[in-house]
């Protein structure tokens, strides 16, 4: 072998181990990384905030980050970012783990999309037994919990406020709320997202509209209420099922029980009668005393079986499964 080949041959190798300590480096950084954090107010845990466990885990995490947060009061404003994915949090109980914030539209420079206490951008993200408050009071737009990100799953969790007290958002964003508590005062359920809530208990604390979806025309479901009850103190008669926050807004309450504060025309035109137009209101089966289907507004929908049965989790969903999901 000659020196020239000796040479290639020795920068050939050098090539390799580098190659192989990078692979090892990044190996351990892997191995280091904590897929499991714990957050506790006495300082027992990793952190003591939620917002510093999620800023301590892995960006872009291909694995599932597990966040298990300890019962408390935190009162802090959460962010999950985009590039913060595959994030679970887990509280010890929905009734005693609460994540708080009184923000609301007009305080200082915030504005309605930024009066939230939890704001949820990063995709497959995952809630489980938490209360999402809320606590400014009764002083305009305050939202609880605002999601935009893809692929979101809410489970057994409360989410409390009045006015916009969660804001399902974003027209390619789908969202899966499954045994949840939601009250609120005026279009407390409202946005553009595809959504889906399954055995929820939805409170109105007022006279006024459960949601305000703003549904695009590209969607060919919006808001569907699977199996919910919605419920209201006695002293309330005149709550809406929904208004049309925007034209094409899609929202479909099937086998729901509806209590006595629903109103007998059901939904409400937001002062725009063209909006009857584009609105895609309907319900399938609805029970209770809120259930009026022979008074409906015209231009609201009672589904045959056959148009019912069109509403599964495949055809809402398409290629995503929540109930496949590994949630920790």
């Amino acid at each position: 072998m000659n020196k020239i080949s000796y040479q290639v041959t020795f920068i050939c190798l050098l090539f390799i181990l580098g190659n192989l300590l990078f692979a090892k480096n990044d190996f351990l950084k892997e191995e280091t990384q904590k897929y499991y954090i714990v957050v506790a107010k006495d300082g027992s845990g990793d952190f003591t905030s939620v917002q510093a466990a999620i800023n301590a885990a892995p960006d872009v995490a291909q694995k599932r980050v597990t966040i298990y947060i300890k019962n408390g009061v935190y009162k802090e404003k959460v962010i999950v970012p985009s590039w913060k994915t595959n994030i679970t949090l887990i509280g010890e109980s929905k009734d005693s783990t609460i994540i708080t914030y009184d923000d609301y539209h007009g305080k200082g420079d915030i504005n309605t999309f930024t009066s939230y206490t939890a704001l949820v951008q990063g995709n497959d993200f995952i809630a489980e037994n938490l209360t999402f408050e809320n606590s400014a009071g009764r002083v305009g737009q305050a939202l609880a919990l605002a999601v935009e990100a893809d692929r979101c799953i809410i489970k057994n969790c409360r989410i409390i406020g009045n006015q916009d007290t969660l804001y399902a958002a974003n027209d390619s964003s789908r969202q899966f709320y499954d045994s949840c508590y939601i009250e609120g005062t005026t279009d407390f359920i409202f946005g553009d997202a595809t959504a889906v809530f399954k055995n929820c208990l939805i409170k109105s604390k007022k006279n006024s509209f459960v949601t305000a979806a703003s549904t695009s025309p590209k969607q060919k479901f919006g808001y569907v209420f699977f199996n919910c009850k919605l419920i209201a103190d006695s002293s309330l008669n005149k709550v809406y099922l929904g208004r049309p926050w925007r034209p094409y807004a899609a929202v479909a309450y099937l086998n729901c029980y509806l209590g006595p504060q629903i109103i007998s025309g059901g939904w409400n035109n937001w002062r725009d009668p063209k909006r009857e137009k584009t609105a895609r209101y309907s319900e399938f089966k609805s029970t209770g005393p809120g259930a009026n289907p022979g008074k409906r507004v015209s231009w609201s929908k009672q589904l045959t079986s056959k148009e019912a049965a069109e509403y599964t989790l495949k055809n809402i969903f398409g290629n995503w499964n929540p109930s496949l999901v590994r949630r920790k």
